[in-house]
């Protein structure tokens, strides 16, 4: 399967959507022009459908070998994880930035922690081994989001990786159809309450898409992919019309491929958006903490002149140092150092 350069462009929508949902709910910008914005967990499903299309077949290149390919993986996010997750303890160690920004509501609280954890190593350790999506509620209390919000997702996917990486080779139609079987059996499961929304079987339906959307684009067939597509509705609706349409929207965007007016995401600014995505991704929220300790200590509780230096001076330094860790790290590393990890990271998918 040929690489979909649209999809790099959508990469780029994707986390600058993201960004904005996080750093809108920190500033006094009205309701109606940051809602818009509050659907940040209906793109990170269309990432996991990005991923679910690109890795399967890249496994399949590389002869469904499990070891080369989790250490070509390893070798494209850990890098740039490691540093965003030591400057994301060390800034949250630094105080709680929204202290005295009184117009912040419950929903910009969520987003920023206010302190580190209690258990803080068995956080870190957690983190450091992606499996912080996989704990239960009751065993560690939030610790999907507590050090590195955006980290959440990624223990997501590296819970992919390992399912897919061990699946017996078989076609990605068939392996499609067994991930919505998984998220539809999960949500059945009594005991689903116990673990959040990091947790794999909850966004399996989506992964299920990406895969079927591969299928069809080789031409093995569509029927797993309106299957796939409308049981990813069906399972979402629960949570809300918003979560039932994300499936929808992941229609749009594989009609994007083949439509004249799906050029948009081929322009050079979305092409690079989506090239430093993963590393934007993950440092938004540090960004914002980092702006936000700096202001909150000057603004003297205007909320005004706060909003309207925090969103450009945040966005700025997101992508300043998104640019960096891309250049500096991400690139370096995603330099294969034996020719079987080239097959892996040259079709890479988004975080």
């Amino acid at each position: 399967m040929r690489r979909l350069a649209r999809l790099d462009g959508l990469r780029g929508v994707l986390a600058v959507y993201v960004m904005l949902g996080h750093a809108l709910p920190l500033t006094a910008v009205p309701g109606w022009a940051a809602s818009p914005f509050r659907h940040g967990e209906a793109a990170v499903d269309l990432f996991f459908a990005l991923s679910g299309l690109v890795i399967a077949p890249s496994l399949e290149r590389f002869g469904w070998r499990f070891a080369p390919f989790m250490r070509a993986r390893a070798r494209r996010l850990l890098p740039v994880y490691g540093l965003v997750l030591a400057g994301s303890i060390g800034l949250t160690a630094l105080g709680d930035p929204l202290r005295g920004l009184a117009w912040v509501g419950a929903e910009g609280r969520d987003i920023m922690a206010g302190a580190l954890p209690p258990n803080l190593l068995a956080h870190v350790l957690a983190h450091l081994a992606l499996v912080q999506g996989v704990i239960p509620q009751p065993v560690l209390p939030y610790a999907y989001v507590t050090l590195l919000g955006p980290a959440w997702s990624l223990s997501t996917e590296w819970q992919f990786y390992v399912l897919i990486g061990l699946a017996a080779p078989q076609r990605l139609g068939r392996l499609a159809l067994l991930l919505l079987g998984l998220g539809a059996v999960y949500r059945v499961l009594p005991f689903g309450f116990a673990f959040s929304r990091a947790f794999l079987p909850d966004a399996a339906p989506f992964f299920a898409l990406g895969l079927a959307s591969a299928a069809r684009l080789r031409g093995e067939g569509g029927r797993s992919f309106w299957v796939c597509l409308f049981g990813a509705c069906a399972l979402a609706l629960p949570d809300g019309a918003g979560k039932a349409l994300t499936p929808l929207a992941w229609g749009l965007v594989m009609l994007a491929q083949r439509q004249a007016w799906g050029a948009v995401l081929e322009s050079r600014v979305l092409q690079y958006l989506g090239a430093i995505s993963y590393p934007l991704y993950l440092v938004n929220e540090p960004a914002q903490r980092a702006v936000a300790l700096v202001l909150g200590r000057v603004a003297q509780g205007h909320p005004g002149w706060f909003s309207a230096v925090f969103l450009p001076a945040s966005t700025g330094l997101a992508l300043l140092l998104a640019a960096w860790l891309h250049r500096a790290v991400e690139r370096p590393w995603m330099r294969p150092a034996r020719p079987w990890s080239s097959a892996v990271i040259a079709a890479d998918a988004p975080e």
